[in-house]
């Protein structure tokens, strides 16, 4: 039961590029109703159960602290999408694993194993080789723009997690803390675009309708699943989970979009997905591995 959750999760969550892609809005814009319609449905999960959230206030406050970076993290990963594609932009996203490996270490002296260590200059590498080396074959409008992005955006979501993690110490139901968190990811939206510009207040259709299907497929029951099931499962099992999102994303991406990276960019995609796997497997039931986004 557990793996089937973790399973649907990771399917669930597979398709959030593809969704925005297809939406066909400003980044801001979809990282901003991704939230916003995925609230109402939390707020009534949440209220449900909430007789067993004994979570304190603090905690709340740091969940939503949390989702404002959250928000920022969805915003550049939806532009490294519009630069690079789904599939390689989701890719880089997932190297999110190494960066709270070692977050979690400097901060919280979770000390990485050996095999942690070897598996980042892989992973770096694997990067670099996806950013097309200023290759005319690359994939992508910009893809060494959008391999930045992407890294940026796994730093932001390595960040949002251990902030989750840390409202939750007592593992209360999650659709507390992932309503703040998403909560919280609404107004850094937001913000973006007021600061930024961007945002296209009225719905549009189909484009909203994609949206709605991003929220409850992704943020909702995606994000519901995964949290139930990956800190119950062996750490094999969270590998192949954790392998699989972002494959099934390039797979998604060259069958809906036509997407077709390059030979080094299939070769660094495969770097990179060897190179996580290899974390998720070897790293510490601590520090666990979260699918992105």
């Amino acid at each position: 039961m557990k793996l089937l959750a973790a399973l649907a999760g990771a399917l669930a969550i597979s398709f959030s590029a593809i969704l925005y892609g297809l939406s066909d809005v400003s980044p801001i814009t979809g990282a901003f109703y991704r939230a916003l319609y995925a609230l109402p449905v939390l707020f009534v999960l949440w209220w449900v159960r909430r007789d067993r959230d004994g979570r304190t206030r603090s905690k709340r406050y740091i969940a939503f602290a949390a989702g404002l970076l959250l928000g920022l993290d969805v915003v550049v990963w939806h532009l490294s999408i519009d630069y690079i594609g789904a599939g390689l932009a989701t890719l880089i996203a997932n190297s999110q694993v190494i960066v709270v490996a070692v977050a979690a270490w400097l901060l919280f002296g979770e000390r990485p194993s050996r095999q942690i260590v070897i598996a980042i200059p892989v992973v770096l590498f694997g990067v670099a080789l996806v950013s097309g080396l200023g290759r005319g074959d690359s994939f992508g409008s910009n893809p060494l723009l959008g391999t930045v992005l992407a890294l940026v955006s796994a730093v932001f979501y390595a960040a949002f997690i251990l902030g989750l993690r840390n409202s939750n110490d007592i593992q209360a139901p999650s659709a507390g803390p992932l309503m703040e968190a998403t909560a919280g990811a609404a107004l850094a939206a937001l913000v973006a675009g007021g600061i930024g510009g961007g945002i296209q207040f009225a719905p549009t259709w189909p484009s909203h309708g994609w949206l709605l299907a991003l929220a409850l497929s992704s943020q909702v029951a995606g994000w519901l699943l995964i949290s139930y099931a990956l800190p119950r499962l062996p750490a094999v099992e969270t590998a192949t989970i954790i392998l699989l999102q972002p494959v099934l994303t390039m797979v998604w991406g060259v069958i809906i979009f036509g997407e077709d990276p390059s030979p080094i960019q299939l070769i660094g995609a495969g770097l990179v997905l060897a190179g996580v796997g290899f974390v998720a497997v070897a790293g510490s039931r601590k520090t666990p591995a979260t699918l992105a986004v």
